[in-house]
C-alpha cells in the first residue's frame, strides 16, 4: 500500500461494520480484532485494516480520519479547516499529527469537541469553499493562509512551497511571473487577515519558493536562513559528462559545494523506487554524485530529517564540510 494516498484510496480502505458483518465476521470478532490492534476503529461504525494504517504517513492517516467523519456526516457534510483541509488538498503536514479533525462551525461564541472533531467558530465566505471528490473544505489558498498562521513556521512552509509549486513550476524550473502572481495574492489575502499568526504567515508567504520538491527541502532552506546563510541556489542544473542532466537541490557558491536533502523516501518508497531495489538505487545516486563532483570540481554534501531538526544541527552537519555562513 502507498505512502501517500487520496480520497478514493480512502474510501476503498475504509469499511463499515455492516461490510465487516457480511463478510463474515461477528460483532464479537469484531470487537477482539479492535482490542487485538488488527483492526482499528476510525470513527463510528468506521474500520480500517491496522497493518494499511500502519503503512501510512501522518497526512495519510489524517486523511483516513476526515474521510470518515465525512462519510458520517448527514447532508452536505461540513467544511474541513486547517490541517484537514491540508491534507484533502494533498499538502504535507510536516512532523505534525492532529488529533482532533478540524471543521467550521457558524455562529457559535467559541470552538467545542466532540466524538475527536473539533468545531472552530471562524468566518469562512462562501467563495472560500470548495470540493474535493465530494466533501467540502477551504479553497488551497485559505488553507495555505490558515496553516501559515495556525502552525510553526515548518509547517506552514513546505504546505506553501507545495501549494506553489503546483502553480509556477515545470519540472524543476519555476516561472517568475507566476511566482509574483501568487505571492501578491496570498499577500493581499494575509493582509486583509485579523487572524493571530499572520506576522508570521506574511513571513511564509515571503519565503515561499515552489522548487522544493520534499518538506524536508523546504525546512532546509529555513534552517538555512535561520543560520545567516544567504539564499543558496536551488535546483541548479549540472551536465553530465555524457550529456546527462542533473539537478542538485542546493548551490553554495562561495563554498564550491552542492547540498541535497536525503530523505529516507526515495529509498523505502517502492513507488518512487519505480521498481529498483534499494540497492539499486544506492548505486546509481553514487554513480550520480560522482559524474556532478568529476564535471564541476565541487564537493557534495548530503544530509537527513534528524540535521533539519534545528538550525544548530544543520549548522553543525555544515560545518563539518567547512560550510559556514557569511562572518
Amino acid at each position: 500500500m502507498p505512502n501517500r494516498i487520496d480520497v478514493t484510496d480512502v474510501r476503498s480502505l475504509l469499511r463499515t461494520r455492516g461490510e465487516l458483518l457480511v463478510k463474515g465476521h461477528t460483532e464479537r470478532e469484531i470487537g477482539s480484532r479492535v482490542a487485538a490492534g488488527s483492526l482499528r476503529r476510525v470513527r463510528r461504525g468506521r474500520y480500517v485494516e491496522a497493518d494499511r494504517w500502519d503503512g501510512l504517513w501522518n497526512e495519510g492517516r489524517h486523511l483516513v480520519e476526515v474521510v470518515a467523519t465525512a462519510l458520517n456526516s448527514d447532508g452536505p457534510g461540513p467544511v474541513f479547516w486547517g490541517p484537514s483541509a491540508a491534507v484533502l488538498h494533498g499538502l504535507p503536514l510536516y512532523r505534525l499529527a492532529p488529533r482532533k479533525v478540524h471543521v467550521v462551525i457558524a455562529g457559535a461564541r467559541h470552538g467545542r469537541t466532540r466524538s475527536g472533531v473539533m468545531w472552530h467558530d471562524v468566518e469562512v465566505p462562501p467563495a472560500e469553499v470548495v470540493d474535493v471528490d465530494g466533501i467540502r473544505c477551504t479553497s488551497l489558498d485559505r488553507t495555505i493562509l490558515d496553516l501559515a498562521c495556525l502552525t510553526r513556521e515548518e509547517v506552514g512552509l513546505s504546505a506553501a512551497d507545495a501549494a506553489l509549486r503546483r502553480e509556477a513550476v515545470s519540472g524543476q524550473v519555476q516561472d517568475s511571473g507566476a511566482v509574483e502572481g501568487w505571492r501578491a495574492r496570498m499577500m493581499v489575502r494575509a493582509l486583509r487577515s485579523h487572524s493571530r499568526g499572520v506576522r508570521r504567515a506574511r513571513r511564509v508567504i515571503e519565503f515561499a519558493d515552489g522548487r522544493a520538491q520534499l518538506p524536508g527541502e523546504s525546512v532546509s532552506r529555513l534552517q538555512l536562513h535561520r543560520l545567516g546563510f544567504a539564499a543558496p541556489e536551488l535546483q541548479v542544473l549540472v551536465r553530465g559528462p555524457g550529456g546527462e542532466n542533473y539537478w542538485v537541490d542546493f548551490g553554495f557558491r562561495r563554498s564550491h559545494c552542492f547540498g541535497e536533502f536525503d530523505g529516507e523516501d526515495k529509498y523505502r518508497n517502492a513507488i518512487l523506487r519505480r521498481g529498483r531495489s534499494v540497492e539499486e538505487v544506492v548505486l546509481e545516486e553514487k554513480r550520480r554524485e560522482d559524474a556532478i563532483r568529476g564535471v564541476t570540481g565541487w564537493r557534495m554534501v548530503r544530509w537527513g530529517s534528524s540535521d533539519i531538526a534545528s538550525p544548530d544541527a544543520l549548522g553543525a552537519t555544515l560545518s563539518a564540510y567547512g560550510i559556514r555562513p557569511p562572518g
